[in-house]
Order: structure tokens, then sequence, then C-alpha cells
């Protein structure tokens, strides 16, 4: 007798993975102190602005805040205060003047950082590197000189030369 049963309900369980969102492969990750000195705790500061992949610039770029590449740029950046990072995507043909540079993707230009360059492995860098600091991660590529800045220590005043012509030789 169907009547006097009751049906059966089953329930449906859904995967896992349909209630949980969507995994994001996480690209290498930027440097950790790419905030400003100044600046308060890692909360307030600001996501970097971000150049997508899709993007393609030609001229000159600057800015009072860090700056993420993932798209092309072509020309000069100027981020004096800023950190700059060329993505994995990252295409820059460029003069770079920044705070901090990280290269996770291609650059073709000299670069100035007043504290450090960063080329991680999957980057490439050919031009001149002129820094306080310079860390190159292993398997990364690099072509072109590297210049070291230090600060200036007051120069002691040292013993006058005697000109050539008043210099005898010992025989």
């Amino acid at each position: 007798m169907l009547w006097g049963k009751k049906p059966q309900t089953t329930t449906a369980v859904a995967p896992a993975s349909a209630s949980v969102p969507p995994i994001i492969p996480k690209l290498d990750e930027p440097m950790t102190d790419t905030m400003r000195k100044e600046s308060g705790s890692i909360g307030s500061h600001p996501a970097p602005t971000v150049l997508g992949r899709s993007v393609i610039l030609r001229g000159e770029l600057s800015g009072g805040e860090d700056l993420l590449i993932e798209g092309q740029f072509e020309g000069t950046i100027n981020l004096e205060d800023h950190c700059l990072t060329v993505g994995q995507n990252g295409r820059v043909s460029a003069e770079i003047h920044a705070r901090q540079v990280v290269i996770l993707g291609s650059v073709k230009g000299n670069i100035r950082a007043g504290e450090k360059v960063d080329i991680r492995k999957s980057g490439q860098v050919v031009g001149d590197l002129v820094s306080a600091g310079i860390a190159i991660e292993e398997g990364a590529y690099f072509k072109g000189s590297i210049d070291i800045l230090r600060e200036e220590a007051p120069q002691e005043p040292g013993p006058h030369e005697v000109p050539g012509s008043l210099k005898t030789e010992l025989s």
C-alpha cells in the first residue's frame, strides 16, 4: 500500500568546494617592507595602485603611492617615496626612480632606488642598478651594472699633494 508509507526524503549534500570561494593562486609575495617608514600599522596602509594585465601605457608616470604593474609600460617612472612592483605579467621598458623596486616580471632600463632593488626568481632585468641594497634571487636574470649607494661620510682634510714638478726621486 503506497498511501500508508511516508515518502523517503533525501537531502543532497553539496560538495565542499561548492560553498568555498575559489582559491586564487598566489604569485610570489611582494616585499613585506614596502610601506613607508613613517606610516603606522599595516591596516592603515592602502593597497597599491594596479595597472592590470590588459593595460598598455606609454609616457611619464609619477605618483604618491605604491604601484603594481601587471601590464605594459614604456617611458619613465618616478615614485621617489614609494614602492614599484613589476608583477609576473608586467613588462616595463623605462627609466625607474623609486624608494623600492620589486621585479617579478621583465624590466628593460636603468633603475635607481633609494632603499632596495629586489629581483625575484621569475624576474628579468636588463639595465643598470643604483641602490643602497640589492637582492637577486637565484634563478633571476640580470644583465647590467650595479652601483651600491653609501651614505656620504664627512671627509677629513688629507695631506696636500705635492705637484709633480716638485717631487724628487730617490736613487
